[in-house]
């Protein structure tokens, strides 16, 4: 078993608010991991940060609306910066200058979906300049998969705990709600189970129930398989 088989496993048995951070540093050459969430649907904040340095890169980023952590989730690929000082500025000029300015040598940046819900990013920090190998950008893609899935459950459960969504677990075991989930899961290529989680983030983002966005699915008044956001 690999140590990214054996940090994912680690991540998905973890009970539910646990640490994720954790994981990546056992797994990977870095001194720092931020995870945070980024934008529609769940806002903007920090999920969990190792230590204070990898909480500045978060709070640079958040505060600023800029940075590698925006730019991945934007495209939905990985942002990988290894020496910070010979990165050009015209992306995120002002948050390169903050980021070397707190220290920051090498930042590497992950983007979380779940289908077409953007999630928000985990990045990975060095102090100094630092390369990852192809073996540890998939290893940490495989870790970002998990988080994803973590983070968005967890914010969900917070949702249902300020009853923002419907999350009462007897909804899901209507019959729209099972199709609705089927039909999410064929569109976007993914399990049941992220699908489902899907519909969730729907739900809470429009201020639905489950419910009634399966019913939407169904008949076809929305696509959950278009960009976020977008309706058929």
């Amino acid at each position: 078993m690999s140590e990214f088989t054996t940090a994912a496993s680690s991540m998905q048995a973890a009970p539910d608010g646990a640490d994720l951070c954790p994981p990546f540093l056992a797994a990977l050459p870095i001194t720092g991991v931020g995870i945070s969430t980024l934008g529609d649907p769940l806002g903007s904040r920090t999920v969990c940060a190792s230590d204070d340095l990898a909480e500045r890169i978060d709070e640079i980023q958040l505060d600023l609306g800029e940075g590698p952590c925006w730019e991945a989730l934007a495209i939905r690929r990985p942002v990988l910066e290894p020496d910070l000082s010979t990165t050009t500025g015209d992306r995120w000029p002002v948050a390169l200058e903050e980021l070397l300015r707190a220290g920051v040598g090498a930042v590497f940046s992950f983007p979380m979906h779940i289908g077409t819900i953007p999630v928000g990013a985990v990045d990975l920090s060095v102090g100094i300049g630092h390369v990852l190998t192809v073996g540890q950008i998939r290893g940490a893609v495989e870790l970002t998969e998990v988080a994803a899935r973590r983070v968005l459950r967890g914010a969900l459960l917070d949702a249902a705990a300020d009853g923002r969504a419907d999350m009462d677990t007897g909804r899901y075991s209507r019959r729209e709600v099972h199709q609705a989930t089927g039909m999410v899961a064929a569109q976007l290529g993914v399990d049941v189970a992220d699908a489902l989680l899907v519909l969730q983030a729907h739900a809470f983002a429009t201020e639905h129930t489950v419910r009634d966005v399966a019913a939407d699915v169904i008949a076809r008044r929305i696509d959950l398989a278009r960009p976020y956001g977008s309706e058929s």
